[in-house]
């Protein structure tokens, strides 16, 4: 029996994996990756490694999550190194934690090699520091997907919200944050594509949001609070071109 290593891809770019995934990923038989892998990444592995895309997306799930188990489990009686590739990091919000569940119970021997996360990554890129003294002690990274119900008012002391999956339903957590007593001055920023090329960052606030939610396209990261106000003025410090 072979042996499964759950690995994070990072957020986007391929420079920001780490340099065990990058090993794992050039000496890997089979490679189950999901949807915000990119191609650069995939293209470490050595030729002959087979590639099997596992990903779901806005609701469309090529493949159930117990089929994704048992695909693990069938490869690593095949083949000795089974990579099953996450974006980000495969324990926040990737299900990583079901998987090794399932393969521990099944006798796969199974490694964990973290991520970098893009709850982390996507405002850091975007030049907006989610602590900063004097104005932010304190972080929660929320699940904002539409079918997420989430008591919104037990984040209202939390100085800096990031919620990932959360664009679809944008406007909804904006009016929830709202009702739960947030400032409707708070500002918003929205990061897509994080760390590639085709990074944008866009500017709100959680009332213009919860009236005329700005175009956004996915994957983006959604970060709320004062330190956002922050990251605006080192942009422009900085001479980074602001989006709207």
């Amino acid at each position: 029996m072979g042996k499964v290593y759950i690995v994070g891809a990072g957020p986007g770019d391929p420079e920001l994996l780490t340099l065990r995934a990058h090993r794992l990923l050039s000496d890997a038989d089979v490679i189950l990756y999901d949807a915000l892998v990119g191609r650069e990444i995939l293209n470490i592995a050595k030729p002959n490694c087979l590639k099997v895309y596992v990903g779901k997306r806005d609701g469309r799930h090529s493949i159930s999550q117990e089929e994704i188990n048992e695909l693990l489990y069938k490869f690593s009686r095949v083949y000795d190194k089974v990579v099953r590739l996450k974006g980000g990091d495969p324990f926040i919000f990737g299900r990583g934690g079901e998987e090794l569940l399932y393969l521990k119970s099944m006798g796969v021997e199974v490694e964990v090699v973290p991520g970098v996360s893009s709850a982390l990554s996507a405002p850091a890129s975007a030049n907006i520091p989610l602590t900063h003294r004097g104005v932010s002690s304190s972080v929660a990274i929320v699940n904002g997907h539409p079918n997420r119900e989430i008591d919104w008012s037990s984040f209202r002391g939390i100085d800096t919200l990031v919620v990932l999956m959360g664009v679809k339903n944008r406007q909804k957590i904006a009016l929830q944050l709202l009702n739960s007593g947030r400032d409707p001055n708070e500002p918003v920023a929205f990061v897509e594509k994080a760390t590639t090329p085709e990074e944008r960052v866009i500017f709100t606030n959680l009332l213009e949001l919860s009236r005329e939610p700005p175009q956004v396209n996915t994957p983006a990261v959604m970060i709320i609070g004062p330190v956002v106000r922050v990251g605006e003025e080192l942009r422009s410090l900085l001479g980074t071109t602001l989006s709207a």
